[in-house]
């Protein structure tokens, strides 16, 4: 008897390969998904009782695709089929689609299977859910609960989604070597905004949370097919070094707690050694990207014991070479951060004002800035800077943190002016 646990691991993890595959028969996302549903059903039935087949992965693409062409002839379809001899049920087709398994042909199908959910006609959030539902096979009633939209809602979103790609003719030629660099990085940047979303939840019970754990999944995924691409070792290294401390980020409250303040040993030194070597592997390819600067920030914090032994005249080494190469407003942010700790508030006020214009609607902003008026002794400006943070907090614990700042601003006297 096959336990049906396991079952539900395997499909789960054939799931990118064999529905890429199914994409590439039959050109068509919703048959395709439909295919590979069917092939789950038949698997769930058969499996328990007859065993596991050799290669379940090749054996979800041979049901999935003889169903996917019976679907196809019973709805009357006028697109042309594949040539009988690739889909007659000859004796060997199963071990045939194994081998070729074993090639790059696979690599190309989930590749485009990520790049076509994450097709730039699509908003973010739309990348975002078709990623979860086509790759991941997440429910819509998951993925709804997780948007805090409702379940009708949320399947229209991904209706719209699938027709906008269908309607943009995503080509389904093997790309070459260029393209494939080019889709990487874009997959790269929708996985990690799956992570983000999962990761700026503060209840650790909260659906999206998940999310987090699933945009590992496929950096992990994505890195067995190209194992030689640096910025996928930087990717994967980044979200293992910030998820490795979840659970120090919040209080038994639920408040934030920064990252001066963590309890260091909750960290979990597994994944950050992980990290870390995955860290090193990606430098010694010569190759700098974004994802292995961002990387190696987030390194030389966890390789910190203690917040005072932080390298900050590094960090802000990284940050100006991380804005070198992609400018951003975000960045130069963060690097005032940096700035801060090594020549003071003052100095990093004056950095963060510039960017006035450019970030007046992120909660970040506001906030740092009015970190850096408090620390400064001007606690009236302070206040208007928490308050419009307040305003932009996306969660519950984010607005209740800046409202401690504000409270901390009457019980403290104000600090004289730094001229």
């Amino acid at each position: 008897m096959t336990d049906i646990a396991w079952i539900d691991v395997t499909l789960a993890s054939a799931r990118p390969k064999a529905l890429g595959a199914l994409l590439r028969y039959f050109r068509d996302l919703d048959i395709a998904e439909e295919a590979f549903q069917e092939a789950c059903l038949r698997a769930v039935r058969t499996w328990p009782d007859k065993g596991p087949p050799r290669d379940p992965t090749a054996w979800l693409i041979f049901v999935g695709r003889n169903s996917g062409i019976d679907a196809v002839r019973k709805r009357s379809k006028t697109q042309a089929l594949p040539d009988e001899e690739l889909i007659s049920d000859t004796e060997d087709a199963e071990s045939d689609i194994a081998e070729r398994l074993d090639t790059s042909n696979y690599r190309d199908d989930i590749l485009r299977l990520l790049f076509i959910c994450c097709h730039p006609d699509l908003p973010a959030t739309q990348q975002i859910a078709l990623a979860l539902r086509i790759v991941s096979g997440l429910s819509v009633q998951q993925i709804a609960r997780a948007f805090l939209v409702g379940e009708s809602a949320m399947e229209q979103r991904i209706t719209r989604a699938k027709a906008r790609v269908a309607k943009a003719g995503v080509p389904f030629e093997t790309p070459d070597a260029a393209e494939r660099a080019e889709r990487l990085s874009i997959v790269s940047t929708m996985i990690y905004l799956v992570f983000n979303e999962g990761y700026s939840q503060a209840d650790p019970r909260a659906e999206a949370c998940s999310f987090s754990d699933e945009a590992i999944r496929l950096a992990r995924l994505l890195l067995r097919i190209f194992p030689g691409e640096p910025e996928l070792m930087g990717l994967l290294a980044l979200m293992l070094l910030q998820i490795s401390r979840r659970p120090a980020r919040f209080s038994a409250d639920n408040e934030i707690v920064l990252l001066e303040d963590q309890d260091r040993s909750l960290w979990n030194r597994e994944l950050i050694n992980e990290a870390l070597a995955l860290l090193d592997k990606a430098i010694r390819h010569r190759k700098p990207g974004s994802y292995q600067f961002q990387a190696a920030i987030a390194a030389l914090h966890s390789r910190a014991k203690r917040a005072d032994d932080t390298d900050w005249e590094e960090i802000e080494l990284l940050y100006r070479a991380l804005e070198r190469m992609q400018p951003s407003p975000v960045i130069t942010l963060n690097r005032a951060v940096a700035v801060s700790k090594l020549r003071g508030a003052g100095e990093a006020l004056a950095l963060v004002e510039t960017l006035q214009e450019k970030l007046d609607g992120y909660f970040y902003y506001h906030g740092l800035r009015g970190g850096l008026l408090k620390q400064i002794g001007r606690p009236r400006e302070a206040r208007e800077a928490f308050d419009r943070a307040i305003a932009l907090a996306h969660s519950a614990p984010e607005a209740a943190h800046i409202r401690r700042q504000i409270d901390s601003l009457t019980m403290e006297p104000a600090l004289p002016a730094v001229k």
